[in-house]
């Protein structure tokens, strides 16, 4: 018998991630129950960049093969978006409101 196919929760990092470093204002949703950015964090670990240009789904693709920095941007609804960025050096990963940026 067969397992079945992992799951997106199941399926393997593809890069180190470091430190997840959460911005104010992500602590702040998060501590209002507004938004859950665990989710968000595995897509991006996973390399699904989210809401982005070819261009940049292509970067980051090349910035796994070149340990360069990955950029992730995602909107959670209309009035809130969150952008996820990972460290050259893969020391650090931050996840910020985009309006922060």
């Amino acid at each position: 018998m067969t397992s079945p196919p992992p799951s997106d929760n199941q399926r393997p990092l593809l890069f180190m991630v470091g430190a997840l470093i959460f911005s104010p204002g992500i602590d702040r949703c998060m501590r209002e129950g507004r938004l859950d950015p665990i989710p968000y964090f595995q897509r991006h670990a996973r390399a699904d960049w989210g809401d982005v240009s070819d261009e940049k789904w292509q970067a980051n693709n090349d910035a796994l093969q070149s340990n360069g920095r990955l950029e992730s941007f995602y909107v959670v609804h209309r009035e809130l978006s969150i952008c996820i960025f990972t460290e050259a050096d893969r020391s650090e990963t931050h996840i910020v409101l985009a309006a922060e940026r």
